[in-house]
Parts: C-alpha cells; sequence; structure tokens
C-alpha cells in the first residue's frame, strides 16, 4: 500500500540562526509518527518516500535540512552563511520539529547521509526513538569519505582523474584535499566556477554509481538544487561531518533496546556493506539484510525489505519480531537476500 501523493499539513519552522525548516505531513494524523531523514547531505526531501508508508497506519513526516530543498535561506546562494550547517544542527532541529509537532516517539527511516543523521540523532535522543529503518547504512567516517573520494577511484581511474583535474589537484591528492578543493570553490563568487564544480562533482558520484544501471541521479539535478547539494556536500565532508571518527560505531549501545532494520547492498561501491555489519554486530537489537543484487540505491529487492520492515514495525509494540539468531560475538541478526 503506498502514501498518499500530498500531504495533509506542512510548514516552515524557524530553527535559529537565520533557517527555517520545511516540513510536511502525509497519511493518517492519528497514526505511528515517522520521520524520513534524506541522504546528501542536501538533497532535500522526495515526494516519493512517504510511499513505502501504509497512510492508514503512519503518521509520515518528510523534512528539508537546512540550506536545502524547500528550507531558507538556500545553500545554492553563496551568501548563505553554513557556519551554522553541521550534524550537531540538525540533530537539533529534528527535536525542535518533533516538539513542535506534539510527538512523543518516532519512527525514523533513511539511508546514506540519512543513516548517519539518524544514528547521530538516536544516540543524542534514545527516548524519542521507537524504531529504526535504513536502507544503504552509512556513519560518515572519515575512512568512508576517504573511500568514496580516493579509494573506490581504483574501480573508476578515468572519471577519478578527471574528478581530481577539475580542481588541479595532484595524482596523490587525499580525499580530505580534493573534498576541501571543491568546497572553496563552492564558496566562489564567480557563479561560472560555482557551476563547473558542482556539475564536476555529480559526475564523479554517478560514475560511481554507473554499474547499478539507474542513470545519472546526481548529474540530473539542475539549478539550485544541484547548487545547494553540493555546496553542503562538500561543506560537511571536509570537517567530517563533525564527528569524531568511528563514534557512531563506539555509541551504538545507546542504541539498545530500540528495534532496527538495516538493508544494504552488497555490490555498494560507494558504501561497501562493511559498515553495515560492523554497526550491526555493533547494536544488539538490529537485523541486517544484505542484498545480493543490490548497489547503493538499491532495487525492487530492497524496496520490498523497506516496505516489510515498516508493515511490521506499524503494529502497536513497534517491534518486528525475534531477529534471526546472531552468530557468537555479533550483535543482531544476519540475513543474506
Amino acid at each position: 500500500m503506498s502514501a498518499e501523493t500530498s500531504p495533509y499539513d506542512h510548514g516552515l519552522l524557524d530553527v535559529g540562526d537565520g533557517n527555517r525548516i520545511h516540513w510536511s505531513a502525509w497519511g493518517n494524523p492519528d497514526g505511528r509518527p515517522a520521520l524520513v531523514v534524506h541522504g546528501g547531505p542536501g538533497s532535500g526531501s522526495s515526494p516519493t518516500a512517504p510511499r513505502a508508508f501504509d497512510p492508514t497506519c503512519y503518521r509520515v513526516v518528510t523534512f528539508d535540512q537546512r540550506g536545502c530543498g524547500r528550507s531558507l535561506p538556500h545553500a545554492s546562494d553563496p551568501s548563505t552563511d553554513l557556519t551554522a550547517n553541521t550534524t550537531a544542527h540538525l540533530i537539533a532541529d529534528m527535536e525542535r520539529l518533533r516538539e513542535h509537532l506534539g510527538v512523543e516517539r518516532w519512527l525514523l527511516y533513511g539511508g546514506s547521509w540519512g543513516s548517519t543523521l539518524i544514528l547521530a540523532y538516536a544516540q543524542a535522543h534514545p527516548s524519542r526513538v521507537s524504531a529504526i529503518v535504513i536502507p544503504a547504512v552509512t556513519t560518515t567516517r572519515r575512512s568512508e569519505i576517504a573511500w568514496l573520494y580516493e579509494g573506490v577511484g581504483r574501480f573508476f581511474p578515468e572519471a577519478h582523474a578527471r574528478f581530481r583535474a577539475a580542481v588541479g589537484a595532484a595524482d596523490d591528492a587525499t580525499a580530505a584535499e580534493l573534498v576541501t578543493a571543491y568546497a572553496a570553490r563552492m564558496d566562489d563568487p564567480d557563479p561560472a566556477v560555482r557551476e563547473r564544480a558542482a556539475a564536476d562533482w555529480c559526475a564523479w558520484e554517478d560514475a560511481v554509481l554507473s554499474g547499478e544501471g539507474q542513470g545519472t541521479p546526481y548529474s540530473d539535478r539542475v539549478d539550485a538544487a544541484r547548487l545547494g547539494f553540493v555546496r553542503i556536500c562538500a561543506h560537511y565532508f571536509a570537517h567530517g561531518a563533525w564527528l569524531q571518527e568511528g563514534v557512531l560505531l563506539r555509541e551504538a549501545h545507546r542504541l539498545a533496546g530500540i528495534p532496527g532494520v538495516l538493508i544494504h547492498g552488497r555490490m555498494d561501491m560507494g558504501s561497501p556493506p562493511h559498515t553495515a555489519w560492523e554497526l550491526a554486530r555493533a547494536w544488539p537489537d538490529a537485523e541486517l539484510h544484505l542484498v545480493e543484487s543490490a548497489g547503493h540505491l538499491g532495487g525492487d529487492e530492497t524496496r520490498a525489505l523497506v516496505t516489510a520492515a515498516l508493515a511490521r514495525f506499524a503494529s502497536h509494540d513497534g517491534r518486528p519480531g525475534p531477529a534471526p539468531a546472531s552468530r557468537p560475538g555479533t550483535g543482531g541478526g544476519i540475513i543474506e537476500a
């Protein structure tokens, strides 16, 4: 069953620092609260995301994180100050939105960067989270950033050479140097410089996903959406998302008692499944589904697993039933799909 095609309520919430975040509510106003946390960072919310939820059971909330989507001011404008756009600010925004909507506890759903933000929020406010569903697990460690913008280049050497050359980087440039160079270009006063850098960044992201056969989702972004997305991405990754290295895995014990379903593609080139595996071992109430045929963007099997997990969590107690038995020394159950 898919959610309604239009929200029943929406608004702009003042979260301070001159920022207002856009939010929408879908489905059943009296249903189980769920928050969709989009990826990117800087992608903005998708109007199709609520369709994974049964609209008779869920009250689905979507929101645009600071500087993107319909939130104001938009990061595509170089005059928009990103100083107050950090992971800690986004966590605080989620809490302010929860309070504004009168939600006691909510299910969190989202993947990729959304996964990182979900984990950071849930570890900061575990009593406010009823369950978690994540397709495409990331924790935005610097080692993960290094893989995405440096290590995986060994599989796409020609595309990575273009990615480096676009910012005049040496052949041995590190991921940190590359994302910092792109962040500087996205703050350049010349719009042509910003537009070129955004196009080059998106071309690299598409190259990493090229084996998934789903087109060019990053380059398909246009105008303000593309500029804002790349500026925010480079800003976050140049600062390691303001997270201590590995903290979301070290602090996964704080998620104890929160049931979770992790779904990750075995063929995910941008975010290899090792991070999902580590998280499942560290989080005793999570189960991990490794989807053999899927990459970062997922596919039919990934969507089916997401829909099934959300249907199971729609029950009154919010738990999906017993997880598969764990191997000795592991956390939640590991399932190969």
